[in-house]
């Protein structure tokens, strides 16, 4: 039996293992890649050498993402089977969606790197955002339709599953961002405003509605998550992190553009942002109980094993939204101790980032991640050929 497990993996290469074992779980090590870049940007005394060190983390990303895309479009190319399984597994396949989230953080480090340095114009980034709506509409609602399609265990439930509506809740801080390199007096900057306060109002609610399934199964079920789920509890974070951090952003921004458009007057431009800064306010305090929620019992839940490091890049990107709004509050109430906390948790994340992308480059040096049995590749490739024949001999 060895030999011929020997025989069979001789038979199946390691490049062919690679492809066919990539799954779209690989996007989170590129968007906590960005996660770091995007708090270190927010730090209050920032200097020409760390910009230098964000450029680098943005190239990696960039590299990293563009990896990722290679090798699931040959996976769909060479193995489609599994390529589709992996899109309708409900387990895997809500990690699709995060192609457009990774996609996010490339937009942000452009606006932050490239657009200063004159390599991008500021009218490409308006138009990418428009791409970004649409691509972000094209594979969420797709994935919806295939994930309520069928019932889903309570016990099992995760708050990663709200990946499915996420790159629709980023678009409103992605307009925040867009709509820092525009004149906000172009009536353009009216359209990216309201998109993105609509759309990050869809994704709150709905990723809202997924929080509250989550606490009622911690409740009534299962208690705090364990083993691998519990990376998960941290995604919780999310949503009322970044839409705080939107609120904030789209109404400071919103106090200029829609007096200047002729549509509130300037009195109500600054209730506006008021208002905006008192919901982020509260949200923020709901995404910190979430992470002390989800920080305190993980060492005792997680399980400690290589194969499951994927993860853990939990820990890093779902936290950007409240940490970034802890420096916005230092700006909107004078408080130092808020640029202090921020650095705090900038460098926890930077180490943190550093912990998991060793294990990680440990656990694929390994082959515990990413790599398939020879046996499945085979099994795959021998389907597929028999399916084409069968066609051919229908034809």
């Amino acid at each position: 039996m060895d030999s011929v497990r020997d025989n069979t993996k001789q038979a199946v290469g390691c490049l062919a293992r690679r492809i066919h074992g990539w799954t779209w779980q690989s996007f989170p090590i590129g968007m906590g890649t960005g996660a770091v870049y995007v708090t270190l940007s927010g730090t209050k005394h920032h200097t020409r050498a760390l910009t230098i060190v964000e450029g680098i983390f943005y190239a990696i990303n960039i590299a990293l993402f563009l990896v990722n895309t290679t090798t699931l479009l040959l996976q769909a190319i060479l193995y489609p089977r599994r390529a589709w399984r992996l899109l309708t597994d409900p387990g895997k396949g809500i990690f699709a969606p995060l192609i457009v989230l990774s996609l996010a953080t490339i937009i942000i480090g452009t606006i932050n790197y490239a657009v200063p340095s004159n390599i991008v114009h500021a009218h490409h980034i308006y138009h990418a955002f428009w791409c970004y709506v649409v691509f972000a509409t094209i594979v969420c609602f797709p994935m919806l339709m295939i994930w309520f399609n069928k019932p889903h265990d309570l016990s099992e439930f995760t708050p990663a599953w709200a990946f499915l509506i996420f790159p629709m809740m980023l678009i409103g801080v992605v307009a925040s961002n867009v709509l820092k390199i525009m004149s906000l007096s172009d009536p353009k900057a009216v359209g990216v405003l309201l998109v993105g306060y609509f759309f990050q109002g869809l994704g709150f609610f709905m990723t809202f509605f997924y929080i509250c399934i989550y606490i009622i199964r911690c409740v009534v079920d299962t208690g705090f998550l364990e083993g691998h789920q519990a990376n998960g509890a941290f995604v919780a974070c999310g949503p009322p992190g970044f839409t705080a951090l939107a609120l904030i952003n789209l109404g400071k921004q919103a106090q200029t553009i829609l007096p200047a458009n002729g549509l509130v007057t300037p009195q109500a431009g600054e209730i506006w942002y008021a208002s905006s800064a008192l919901a982020g306010l509260l949200l923020f305090g709901l995404a910190v109980f979430f992470f002390v929620f989800g920080a305190l019992p993980y060492w005792f839940k997680m399980h400690k094993r290589l194969d499951e490091i994927l993860g853990c890049w939990a820990l890093t990107f779902p936290n950007v939204g409240w940490i970034s709004v802890i420096r916005v509050l230092g700006d909107i109430f004078d408080i130092p101790g808020f640029y202090v906390w921020h650095l705090v948790m900038a460098i926890v994340m930077c180490v943190v980032w550093l912990v998991l992308f060793v294990l990680t480059g440990v656990a694929f040096w390994k082959g515990l991640i990413f790599m398939a049995d020879a046996e499945e590749v085979l099994k795959d490739v021998m389907v597929s050929r028999e399916e084409a024949e069968r066609d051919k001999a229908v034809a």
